[in-house]
């Protein structure tokens, strides 16, 4: 059995990269590694065909920690203290509508490529897309080159979609309602990681969550489970699970961040969590502004101005003006580099779909991009709902109807979530 994100082989290559990025001298170890037979290509899906050897896997975990004994000293960011914007909990149903939507409109072609994205909506009529996506007159050949999403499309294509399928993107939003109904604004690093391992299946969480998972089993403390062999700190994971503190603190950007940043730590380090906090301040935003540009950069004043993720999202928002494919011409040849589930460059997309006029031009821009499609989608589709209102052509079909792995929860509607979240919001956790 091949595990995705766990083989200490297929994490060297990732964390050759991420050390290289932080500055870290890795030209030993990259020779050490080729040396001894070792890929030095991260595999983008998570996982190569064949295991290593014995051997080789020893060698590649003892140069992983290596690298982690050579990795700087993450300091938290400090969290500004803003002032808090008249918001009113009323857009918080039409947030989780948002969120969901977006995320559903991804999810047939996660993983598949800006190129192959096109040729599939093009050889169809659906491009620029503008509803949810179908495999009618698709051609198999096609299909047979850049196929489907394994795992969502039976749910997802447009015509067999039956209320809004289970996804970790929208599970853990569920985590942070519950984390929130059951702490409130007390909640720890500590109860994040309890509650993880209590309510989360292992094959639910990826990349740095999965790492993170696996150094908690192994008996890491929270704070240490983000640094150990983690070549995803910087990733968007982090950055898909903190709307809900922005929607449970309308207008309070700096609760927000804080409570974003007890989240975050607990996998991420450095853009990784400047992209959660972000996140969690323009969610904030979200429920007292009327322009998601301005929600946008509301949201970049609770990280630094300099910083890889603020700066990813202005230069996103910069592209406003300019023809979709320059936009997203302009993106990849920005950000392309970067893995297609990084923070940064999924930051960047976020900006200029945030630009849109409406709700489906922005959602659309999301997944024609090509990179992390259903969670660009969702947090797109969130501050859009918030701000602007979902349509019905995007909420009918998700039935007022969420599935999720988490205990307890599955089939819960959207209109009991959002009343949880209201009670949250009012103080009633």
């Amino acid at each position: 059995m091949r595990l995705t994100w766990v083989q200490p082989e297929d994490l060297l290559p990732h964390q050759l990269v991420q050390s290289r990025s932080e500055g870290v001298e890795v030209a030993d170890v990259e020779a050490r590694w080729r040396k001894a037979g070792g890929a030095t290509e991260a595999p983008v899906s998570g996982a190569s065909d064949k295991p290593a050897s014995s051997e080789l896997r020893a060698l590649a975990r003892d140069l992983i920690a290596e690298l982690d004994a050579r990795t700087p000293v993450w300091i938290e960011p400090e969290i500004p203290q803003l002032p808090r914007l008249e918001a009113s909990t009323d857009r918080i149903a039409d947030a989780w509508l948002g969120r969901a939507a977006g995320n559903l409109l991804g999810k047939p072609v996660e993983k598949i490529p800006r190129e192959g994205i096109r040729e599939i909506l093009q050889s169809s009529g659906q491009w620029p897309l503008t509803q949810y996506v179908t495999a009618v007159g698709v051609p198999d050949e096609i299909l047979q080159r850049w196929p489907w999403n394994r795992t969502s499309a039976p749910t997802s294509l447009r015509e067999v979609i039956d209320g809004m399928p289970e996804d970790d993107d929208l599970n853990f939003a569920l985590l942070a309602l519950r984390m929130l109904e059951q702490y409130g604004d007390a909640l720890t690093t500590e109860d994040v990681a309890q509650t993880w391992l209590r309510d989360l299946p292992a094959a639910r969480v990826f990349t740095a969550e999965r790492v993170a998972y696996r150094n908690l089993l192994n008996g890491a403390e929270p704070a240490r489970a983000a640094v150990v062999g983690n070549p995803f700190r910087e990733w968007i994971g982090a950055q898909i699970r903190t709307d809900v503190y922005g929607w449970t603190h309308p207008g309070d950007r700096t609760a927000a961040a804080r409570l974003a940043l007890v989240d975050a730590r607990l996998s991420h380090t450095g853009a990784g969590v400047d992209g959660a906090l972000w996140v969690a301040a323009m969610s904030a935003a979200a429920m007292a502004l009327d322009s998601p540009i301005e929600v946008a950069l509301a949201g970049l004043e609770v990280i630094p101005v300099d910083g890889a993720i603020s700066r990813a999202v202005r230069f996103g928002l910069a592209l406003a003006d300019h023809p979709l494919d320059e936009a997203l011409d302009a993106l990849h040849e920005e950000y392309g580099g970067l893995h297609w589930v990084h923070a940064v460059n999924n930051s960047a997309l976020t900006g200029y779909a945030l630009t849109a006029p409406d709700f489906t031009t922005a959602v659309g821009r999301s997944v024609m991009a090509g990179w992390d499609t259903d969670s660009v989608g969702a947090t797109v589709g969130a501050v859009f709902g918030a701000v602007r209102g979902v349509p019905a052509e995007w909420s009918v079909p998700l039935k007022n109807r969420l599935a999720t792995s988490l205990p307890g929860l599955d089939r819960i509607a959207f209109d009991e979530l959002a009343d949880r979240t209201v009670e949250v919001a009012r103080g009633g956790a």
